[in-house]
């Protein structure tokens, strides 16, 4: 099967919300020796993203926005059992969360996978995360990174609490911070002092491994 094909697959597998034929893209890819993080991304995030359009406009409903993302979590969690470096040393640690007040969380978990996927340890927090919880737990394991999702307009406000928060702990230029989110802008990061606005997943993927160093 070519690779097109197999990701045009990947996303007709989340679309129709059908875990078996996910995870036999996958089984098939392995065979195929396709890119994994790139399956994951142009196949069954795709479909995630166009499942999550489809909802914001109205053309589907809650059900199959989370029978969706339940596949997409399964199927991102064998990708990444297929993935794991062998005992090679992280490049760095990530918490990430979706903020207090939002309960989406496909878009933070996408992430998740990816980052993780390319070497990075990463430590999700789930989602409705209060700021102080993510500077709590990057003190703890002396994260690198801390990437915030927001995906509703009345909790970015959160973002900016948690930069104010890294700035009044000292650390500041010590932990890297990435924001993202529906209606998060790269003038919104730079008004609250955040490292990096990250569009989208690839781009979270970047910013973290051109910061990354192995540890």
């Amino acid at each position: 099967m070519s690779k097109e094909k197999l990701f045009k697959e990947a996303f007709d597998a989340i679309v129709e919300c059908e875990e078996e034929k996910a995870l036999g893209v996958v089984k098939e890819a392995l065979a195929e020796g396709v890119d994994l993080v790139e399956l994951l991304t142009e196949g069954f995030g795709a479909g995630i993203k166009h499942i999550g359009d489809q909802f914001g406009c109205g053309e589907v409903f809650l059900p199959e926005l989370i029978y969706a993302s339940e596949v997409m979590k399964t199927v991102s969690t064998e990708i990444e059992s297929n993935m794991e470096g062998g005992g090679a040393a992280p490049k760095g640690l990530m918490v990430i969360g979706t903020v207090a007040g939002d309960v989406h969380d496909i878009g933070k978990g996408i992430v998740a996978s990816l980052v993780k996927s390319n070497g990075v340890d990463v430590f999700d927090l789930g989602r409705e995360v209060p700021a102080e919880e993510f500077i709590k737990k990057a003190k703890e394991l002396g994260a690198d990174f801390i990437g915030s999702s927001a995906l509703l307009t009345t909790t970015m406000t959160e973002q900016k609490k948690i930069e104010e928060l890294i700035a009044k702990e000292g650390l500041k230029g010590k932990v890297k911070t990435l924001v993202g989110g529906a209606p998060v802008t790269k003038r919104w990061a730079d008004r609250i002092g955040a490292d990096y606005y990250c569009e989208d997943a690839s781009e979270a993927v970047n910013v973290v491994l051109g910061n990354a160093q192995t540890k």
